[in-house]
């Protein structure tokens, strides 16, 4: 256990550091596809194709091995992974936010033109807050992917839960109680991810005024009876 914790602490940080910088990136990449310019809609198209279109494992080789070979610098193996990582995820992130602030019903965006707010404010005020609220469920399938993609690390040396697991395997450990302990390990980081982002779903329902789709399906139900 002292090894797998270990590693769970690495996988833990590299989970955090890809989900910041996806996150980061995602935000703007997606308001960016729903622009009318062209040329910025184009712009961010680009990179998401690309990276969605490309193995995070192979970005992955791309950062560590072959950019100093291009560049001369080495990157820290931890930050080139988080870097891929986020990179990747990053663009499956910028898809999210583009079709929750489309989804955002019409009426509000007149509403809010009759009210003469600015573009910005009419994005800050009215369609972010009912946007963010159809972002977190899809969000937090992308964090759980990309917890459960840190495990490619090890691939570069990272010591991480994957990497701690096998090196106890090579070692002469148990295969079944290694293997069930790093089942168990993803698991409960997994389920911490959505106990959190249910959290974060049920707060930002409230502030936009909603209920969560579990609890208006038990309302419905109650007016039934």
């Amino acid at each position: 256990m002292p090894f797998l914790c270990d590693g769970a602490v690495i996988t833990l940080q590299s989970a955090v550091g890809g989900s910041v910088l996806a996150i980061a990136i995602a935000l703007p990449v997606g308001l960016m596809a729903t622009s009318r310019h062209r040329g910025v809609r184009a712009a961010a198209r680009v990179y998401m194709e690309f990276f969605r279109g490309t193995s995070v494992l192979v970005q992955l080789f791309w950062l560590f091995y072959a950019m100093p070979l291009l560049t001369g610098f080495q990157l820290d193996k931890l930050f080139a992974g988080i870097l891929a990582l986020g990179l990747n995820l990053g663009a499956y992130g910028s898809e999210v936010v583009r079709g929750a602030v489309r989804a955002v019903p019409r009426g509000q965006l007149e509403a809010a033109v009759a009210l003469n707010l600015s573009p910005f404010q009419r994005m800050r005020y009215v369609v972010l807050p009912q946007a963010f609220v159809e972002m977190v469920p899809p969000m937090n399938n992308l964090l759980i992917e990309l917890l459960k993609a840190t495990s490619l690390l090890s691939a570069i040396t990272v010591a991480d839960l994957a990497y701690e697991g096998r090196l106890l395997v090579n070692s002469g450990s148990d295969q079944l109680i290694v293997f069930a302990l790093l089942l168990a390990i993803y698991f409960l980081l997994s389920y911490l991810i959505t106990l959190l982002m249910r959290f974060v779903e049920g707060r930002a329902a409230r502030v936009v005024g909603r209920e969560r789709p579990r609890r208006r399906a038990a309302t419905a139900v109650e007016a039934a009876r």
